[in-house]
């Protein structure tokens, strides 16, 4: 069982490797930090959506920046939209689960505000009609996803999209990537 353990951690560091050694990814988290900031002072907010596991990292990752990462500060406007559990079964229920985030996004997605979708496969029907919402309202949206990007692939204005079609791992690197986002944008603002 030991010999198994360390073939599954040394998959979760070789992902990791291929992030690593990938400037594309890496300069497009940088971009994806400036966004972020920019956003933030300009008052705007960062909104966060997933399915399943990918839902957990999102509200993870909105708590960092509302709640505090290193540096206690003023909390930042960041929100995971799955966390109210009576809109979500009353939309999922009464219109689709399709729409859970878009009509959450019509109703308080503002211009210049950001979107960040995490779906392993890219194809996740909530999070593409919520890009789509983003689209039209002129929210930015980054997208996490596994390898190829999926469908969102072409609805993200920032994609970043781990070298990987193993769902374990691509969430165990979106976690990385989320937590260096969260340590820069609040290092830049604070």
């Amino acid at each position: 069982m030991t010999q198994k353990i360390a073939s599954i951690i040394q998959a979760s560091i070789d992902v990791k490797q291929q992030v690593l050694q990938s400037q594309h990814i890496q300069q497009t988290i940088a971009t994806c930090v400036n966004t972020i900031v920019a956003a933030f002072k300009n008052g705007n907010k960062v909104l966060f959506c997933g399915n399943g596991g990918s839902a957990a990292d999102a509200q993870h990752l909105a708590a960092e920046f509302s709640g505090r990462f290193y540096i206690d500060r003023k909390a930042l406007p960041a929100e995971a939209l799955h966390c109210n559990t009576s809109y979500l079964t009353a939309v999922g229920n009464d219109y689709s689960y399709d729409v859970i985030y878009a009509r959450l996004l019509e109703g308080i997605g503002n211009a210049g505000d950001i979107i960040i979708g995490l779906s392993t496969s890219g194809n996740s029907a909530n999070i593409i009609k919520a890009f789509e919402v983003a689209k039209n309202k002129n929210i930015i949206t980054i997208g996490f996803t596994g390898e190829t990007g999926g469908k969102i692939r072409d609805l993200c204005d920032y994609l970043l999209n781990v070298p990987s079609k193993d769902t374990p791992r691509i969430q165990e690197s979106h976690i990385l990537i989320g937590h260096i986002i969260c340590q820069l944008v609040e290092e830049q603002l604070f």
